[in-house]
């Protein structure tokens, strides 16, 4: 196996026994590293130091990663154009900060069965009012309360 010392300086490779013999002269931990690597490399180091880099590494990994969330906005067919402004405004608030919007066309009564088309030019108002360059995810899918569409962010110049 590859040994390296603590302090960067490379042993070369080297059996077990003696890494094992280094390590406990130094009164310090043989740590493998790298198991797959041909040949295997251990490091010489303190055991305790080596887990808290580790830990110290997964916490800046989880600071870092942003977890999307999806959030909600629910309008009906008979919503005003000023409410359809306001909500496609927190709309592309959610998008700004990264999360997916699910938007959910509340259809009652006879709306149900109203031509598909009534409906999806009803959710088209919102979708053409909404600032944020956006892509749609999942949908427009029929449900049970009315029709929905998933939209996120996307990085490009022109909706789609």
């Amino acid at each position: 196996m590859r040994v390296i010392s603590d302090k960067g300086e490379n042993f070369g490779i080297i059996n077990l026994a003696e890494a094992l013999r280094i390590a406990k002269e130094k009164e310090l931990d043989l740590i493998e590293i790298s198991p797959t690597a041909k040949p295997p490399v251990a490091k010489i180091m303190d055991f305790g130091k080596f887990q808290y880099r580790e830990q110290k590494k997964t916490r800046e990994a989880k600071k870092k990663a942003h977890e999307t969330e999806t959030k909600s906005i629910q309008i009906g067919i008979g919503t005003s154009q000023h409410d359809l402004e306001l909500k496609a405004k927190k709309t592309s608030k959610f998008l700004q900060e990264g999360h997916r919007v699910k938007i959910a066309l509340i259809l009652k009564g006879r709306a149900k069965y109203m031509r598909k088309g009534f409906a999806d030019e009803r959710l088209e108002r919102i979708l053409r009012l909404i600032t944020e360059n956006y892509k749609i995810a999942d949908g427009p899918k029929k449900g049970p309360r009315g029709i929905q569409v998933i939209i996120e962010k996307t990085a490009e110049k022109a909706k789609k």
